[in-house]
């Protein structure tokens, strides 16, 4: 009877130290970091939960949501997404490997990710473990602490590592299938492309983005349709000017205040309460299009609200300010790679050229200093804009596109000819019908170097090809 209590007693010691030292082994193990694609995310597992099958965990950006897939056992995967870049390593890696492996680097990294962390886990519990085990033997003297020790942590070994086995058998399996981060939480539901629209068969070229594509500012066509106005969309834009250099059917989709997500990818809201329809899946639509041209980024960072705001204050580079703006651009370079995810598959494999944007702002200001502004603040102005061009170059030779860099040297804001809509334009810091035309000879140097190259359609009543300007 007294070795029935004695067993009874350890077995409950052990059995509580077990428990305790799982949990707060769960706790405290660091999420394991792993890299792919340009994606950084942390691995781990979230706390024991009450159901047996359910979603797991997924911290997007400081968004904490359930993932898409279902696992089974109470314990589940918990992710963590701690930056997207596009660095040249990751050009390096597509280019020569191809987007599919890199793709299966990620979902392979994942799953070591998940096995690593419960390496790591059962050691840490271990080491809880160890504390309570020595103290209850050296307390009753019996068993030797050896033993009780070397007991122990092999109960609480073959509990942790055979719970998970048998409750989370599936979940390096689900990881592995595991392409984008996308698929762990699904898209959108504003993100999800409409089916093709109708037909274009006459275009060559498309042109998506922005208020820049648009032509916000600049005088509407004689035949503008509701939604040209509410999008801002002029004939003095861009897309006129490669249309006329090329003898191009242009089809210019872009508008105002449109991101990748509202607007490109999904329908925008504009500010008559109109609907525009996504702009990518009518892109897709005009099948022998040889061209894509890419104007995006600004409203994804809420750029005009941001210059406004560094215009109204004291400084622009606060700590606040600066942390919002690398918020903003992490998730505007989520979007961007899911956007060349999607061009790049096009079926007609048209090129792709993507736009950077100009410097508005010029050696002298001294015609916006009554608005606020001064050179310090024009200098963290200029620095986020490039980081922004940065990204989008860099983007764009991840999946072999071309770039082109508009040049307003000379023609800024408080020069004599500016290229740049002023204070009081209609569309301020917006390009003018100028600066629509400098744009699209930064595109037509950049051409000849796309992959596949364009080429010119000559005009049924003259085979000449009118040039820019």
């Amino acid at each position: 009877m007294r070795l029935t209590r004695i067993a009874a007693f350890y077995a409950f010691t052990i059995l509580i130290v077990t428990a305790g030292a799982i949990w707060l082994a769960l706790r405290v193990t660091p999420l394991q970091t792993v890299s792919a694609a340009g994606q950084t995310a942390q691995v781990g597992a979230t706390l024991p939960n009450a159901s047996f099958r359910g979603p797991g965990e997924l911290d997007l950006f400081g968004e904490v949501m359930a993932t898409r897939p279902q696992f089974t056992g109470p314990i589940r995967p918990k992710l963590v997404l701690e930056h997207i870049t596009i660095d040249p390593q990751v050009v390096q890696v597509l280019r020569s490997q191809g987007p599919q492996k890199v793709e299966l680097t990620l979902s392979q990294q994942l799953a070591v990710g998940w096995k690593r962390y419960f390496l790591w886990e059962t050691l840490i519990a271990a080491g809880f473990a160890a504390i309570p085990l020595i103290a209850v033997a050296a307390v009753r003297k019996k068993p030797a602490v050896w033993k009780m020790l070397a007991g122990g942590l092999a109960v609480v070994c073959a509990v942790n590592v055979g719970g998970i086995a048998a409750t989370a058998y599936g979940t390096p399996k689900i990881l592995r299938s595991v392409r984008t981060l996308d698929d762990l939480v699904g898209a959108d539901p504003i993100t999800e492309p409409p089916p093709v629209g109708k037909p274009q068969p006459g275009v060559q070229a498309v042109v998506i983005g922005d208020s820049t594509a648009a032509g916000w500012g600049l005088p509407w066509g004689p035949n503008a349709t509701d939604l040209d106005k509410a999008c801002g969309r002029s004939p003095d834009a861009y897309a006129s000017d490669l249309a006329a250099a090329n003898n191009w059917n242009v089809l210019n989709l872009a508008c105002g205040s449109a991101t990748i997500l509202n607007g490109l990818l999904g329908p925008e809201v504009l500010y008559d309460g109109q609907i525009a329809p996504p702009q990518f899946p009518q892109a897709e639509a005009a099948s022998q299009a040889k061209l894509i041209v890419v104007s995006v980024g600004a409203d994804d960072l809420e750029w005009s609200v941001m210059t406004r705001l560094c215009a109204a204050t004291a400084v622009c580079n606060d700590k606040v300010s600066a942390a919002y703006f690398g918020q903003l651009l992490g998730s505007f370079t989520r979007n961007y790679y899911e956007l060349l995810s999607h061009l790049v598959r096009l079926p007609g494999h048209p090129a792709v050229l993507v736009n950077e944007y100009y410097s508005p702002f010029g050696s002298s200001i001294g015609c916006l200093r009554q608005y606020g502004m001064t050179p310090a603040k024009e200098k963290v102005l200029l620095s986020r804009l490039a980081q922004l061009n940065t990204v989008l170059a860099q983007g764009a030779g991840l999946f072999g596109f071309g770039v082109a860099d508009p040049q307003f040297t000379g023609h800024e804001l408080c020069t004599t000819d500016p290229y740049v809509q002023g204070p009081g334009d209609p569309a301020p810091l917006h390009p003018n019908a100028a600066g629509e035309l400098a744009i699209a000879l930064a595109d037509e140097q950049a051409l000849p170097m796309l992959s596949p190259a364009p080429v010119p359609l000559p005009s049924p009543s003259n085979t000449s090809q009118p040039a820019l300007g």
